[in-house]
């Protein structure tokens, strides 16, 4: 899937926005991507894991983890996309980190991971790459092979490090602002929380 194609799907599902957004992170930008907006729409989300799948062909994956709450239907979709892919089909198994009472995250369920186990850790989109740190640490304990971490969009333009190599569709170099210093509230636009 090519950047415009992907761009395309963006538009069609009403994800990509412009005006002044509070980012999970606390920082301000002009820029936000909705990406929760793509997984209310199954025939975009097949199309968009499917390509996600396709970064990860003849890589050993055992488990797709994502953090709850936007990972959980991209995890799942990966997974089956990977399992699309392989002879015989059969899918990585597809599990979700939640978050805690202290604003960590955490495996729960009753779910494991055993030690050296094939992980994929996806993300729906990349800014500093929060979200998937908490949704690493939540599961180190059980000492994973965490191959790599997958997401749709990388908005820290590459710069996002996370213990583990990130593979995008689609990397941006999108600019953001602590709110102390962002030039839109300087300029009176009014904010908003676009995950509340």
């Amino acid at each position: 899937m090519n950047r415009e194609e992907l761009f395309a799907i963006f538009e069609e599902a009403g994800v990509y926005r412009e005006g002044h957004f509070v980012l999970t992170s606390g920082r301000h930008s002009g820029q936000f991507f909705l990406l929760p907006h793509l997984f209310q729409f199954p025939a975009l989300t097949e199309r968009v894991a499917a390509a996600m799948a396709a970064m990860f062909d003849g890589v050993e994956i055992e488990t797709v983890v994502g953090p709850a709450t936007g990972g959980i239907v991209l995890a799942y979709e990966v997974a089956r996309q990977l399992g699309a892919r392989r002879p015989g089909g059969k899918a990585p198994r597809a599990i979700f980190t939640e978050k805690t009472d202290d604003g960590k995250m955490a495996l729960k369920r009753q779910w494991s991971i055993r030690p050296g186990e094939k992980v994929l850790v996806v993300e729906d989109a990349v800014s500093t790459g929060g979200s998937v740190l908490k949704a690493m640490e939540a599961i180190r304990s059980y000492e994973p092979d965490v191959v790599a971490v997958a997401c749709i969009a990388d908005r820290s333009g590459g710069a996002a490090e996370l213990g583990a190599p990130l593979k995008a569709l689609v990397t941006l170099q999108v600019e953001s602002w602590a709110p102390e210093g962002c030039p839109l509230c300087a300029g009176g636009v009014a904010l908003v929380k676009p995950k509340a």
